[in-house]
């Protein structure tokens, strides 16, 4: 994650309004940088279940890419890093914008949500896959789906977490900030477990799907979606306290 983390501590120092580059430089860009748009509307389709179509997906990243060049100037070794952010956080914040669950869903996913606590207090502990998708009635790839939808509900994406660790700060920031921004980062990163760590690296640093992560760390897919959940929450709400 060290990409990530110089990432944030600079990220308030970011150039403005693209460093004065061309209409014909930002074109040359933005074709370079489409694959990585690609890859994140391939990897945020897998999570939200069609929601959103890939070629609209695409077509929001881009514009998430062209904020990012406009913002960060001339691309370097670390802009790679920065637009992948900036593109997962155009998307998702479409897909909030269109509050893309129909109301009956969300509804219906409430009341299962409110049975598998019913039932933790029950059995009190966390119950296995086999026990939560009997509990709702749903066959066991049902049930994985119900946990995949269950969990993009909530979305919440690394910009969001960076964004908590940077603040509101828009000037040039020098080596003391800096340095506080990237240990505050490293002891919440350190604060995750094993598999948690591991989720986020896989997610954000090597950019791979939920499905690719799973046949890693032979798990669901549906579990390689809390992870990433749970890790994010861990992290935004560590960064809040401190």
């Amino acid at each position: 994650m060290t990409d990530y983390l110089d990432l944030a501590a600079a990220e308030y120092g970011e150039a403005q309004a693209g460093a004065g580059m061309s209409k014909q430089e930002e074109q040359r860009h933005l074709v370079a940088y489409a694959p990585l748009v690609k890859r994140i509307a391939r990897q945020l389709g897998s999570q939200v279940s069609g929601a959103l179509g890939r070629e609209d997906m695409e077509q929001i990243g881009l514009m998430g890419l062209l904020e990012a060049l406009r913002r960060y100037g001339q691309p370097d070794t670390g802009f790679s890093s920065y637009a992948a952010l900036r593109v997962r956080g155009a998307i998702l914040d479409e897909l909030r914008r269109q509050d893309w669950r129909p109301r009956a869903v969300r509804q219906d996913s409430h009341r299962q949500r409110d049975a598998l606590r019913a039932l933790t207090r029950s059995l009190g502990r966390e119950p296995n896959e086999k026990e939560a998708a009997q509990a709702l009635g749903l066959t066991a790839d049902a049930y994985q789906q119900y946990l995949l939808d269950d969990s993009a509900e909530e979305m919440l994406s690394f910009d969001e977490v960076l964004q908590e660790a940077v603040g509101e700060a828009r000037h040039t920031p020098g080596p003391e900030e800096q340095f506080i921004v990237r240990r505050s980062l490293e002891q919440v990163l350190a604060s995750l477990n094993e598999k948690e760590q591991r989720v986020i690296q896989m997610i954000y640093e090597f950019e791979l799907s939920y499905k690719e992560i799973a046949a890693v760390l032979d798990l669901s897919d549906a579990r390689v979606c809390q992870l990433n959940k749970s890790a994010l929450a861990k992290m935004k709400a560590a960064l809040q306290r401190d």
